[in-house]
């Protein structure tokens, strides 16, 4: 039994001599010194030798089994410190390449759209201000003489935070209130912004933009608010670009009007973008009603005015050929690079 150990051992040194990675070496281990071992098997022979002999077979083992032990503890150090070397000579850098090149990022479209219509309004004379995405009730609805029963109130068309109090804002006309509290004609303001209403296809989105504006002063007539809006229609997509105003209503407005641009997909052919009509709506507009001047304190015989809401991302389909209003917030960069 001793000469097999003994074998065994020259065996073991040997294949270790020829072992290329840690993982050739742990599997030699498991098979030499592993609970159902070689090595070990040999021991379990130990009850058969004569009590007279167990001493010198126990004593050669032990020394046997340190050899082992030793010798892969050495090998184990040795490989670890080949693959150290070899991961460090793949992982270096070689600072004579040239540098990668990084990706540069654009103004999103809508952020385009945004600071061109800043530009044209600031131009114009108009005050640019700001306001809250979560808004009173009254703001949002009742101080723009939208009555309790107008469908807009329903919650099929407002995010309610607060029931019957607090809304997130379905548009930014109650911005044009907050301005009217506190300052006194003639003014002009404009307002842009995120809004929210629960609807989602090719043309709406729960969350988009808009933009409000309002001009009072004495003397203001629908001949110069038609005037004002056709010229930053023109000015955002150019002189050729048609648009044609249609009788509508507003309860905030009276007379009220919408205004249509001729589809810029289709040209004025008709597509399902404009639905088959070649023209695409993209402001509400009308005279301020004079029920809201008096709400805010303001003499409705003495000032008028005009207000219009537009909605951005339709501005920027309009302007760009965008077919899908969705494609403003999925942030593919195939379709963000062309801008």
């Amino acid at each position: 039994m001793l000469d097999k150990l003994a074998h065994l051992r020259e065996e073991v040194l040997a294949k270790l001599k020829e072992v290329e990675n840690l993982e050739e070496l742990n599997d030699l281990r498991v098979k030499i010194l592993g609970k159902k071992g070689e090595f070990t098997a040999i021991m379990k022979g130990m009850a058969g030798i004569a009590a007279e002999k167990r001493a010198e077979f126990g004593k050669v083992t032990n020394e046997i089994k340190n050899v082992l032990q030793n010798r892969f503890e050495e090998v184990n150090t040795d490989l670890k410190e080949i693959a150290k070397q070899q991961r460090l000579k793949n992982e270096t850098i070689d600072v004579t390449l040239p540098g990668r090149k990084a990706n540069v990022g654009s103004l999103h479209p809508l952020t385009k759209t945004v600071m061109e219509i800043k530009d044209i309004v600031s131009t114009m004379g108009f005050d640019i201000v700001d306001g809250p995405e979560v808004e009173y009730v009254k703001y949002n609805f009742d101080a723009l003489n939208i009555p309790k029963t107008h469908p807009s109130r329903e919650i099929s068309d407002t995010f309610y935070i607060e029931e019957e109090n607090v809304v997130l804002r379905t548009q930014t006309s109650g911005m044009q209130i907050r301005y009217m509290e506190d300052r006194k004609p003639p003014f002009r303001m404009i307002s842009i912004g995120k809004v929210y209403r629960p609807d989602y296809d090719v043309s709406h989105t729960p969350m988009f933009h808009q933009m409000e504006g309002l001009m009072i002063g004495e003397d203001v007539s629908f001949a110069n608010f038609k005037a004002i809006l056709e010229n930053i229609v023109k000015k955002i997509f150019g002189e050729d670009r048609k648009v044609r105003f249609r009788p509508h209503f507003f309860p905030f407005t009276e007379p009220s009007a919408e205004m249509d641009v001729e589809c810029g997909v289709c040209k004025g052919a008709g597509c399902r973008v404009c639905k088959g009509t070649g023209w695409l709506e993209i402001l509400g507009s009308g005279m301020v009603n004079p029920k809201v001047l008096e709400g805010v304190g303001i003499d409705p015989k003495k000032y008028q005015g005009f207000a219009f809401g537009l909605g951005l991302e339709r501005i920027t389909m309009l302007k760009y050929g965008i077919d899908d209003l969705r494609a403003f917030f999925e942030n593919d960069e195939r379709f963000l690079n062309q801008f």
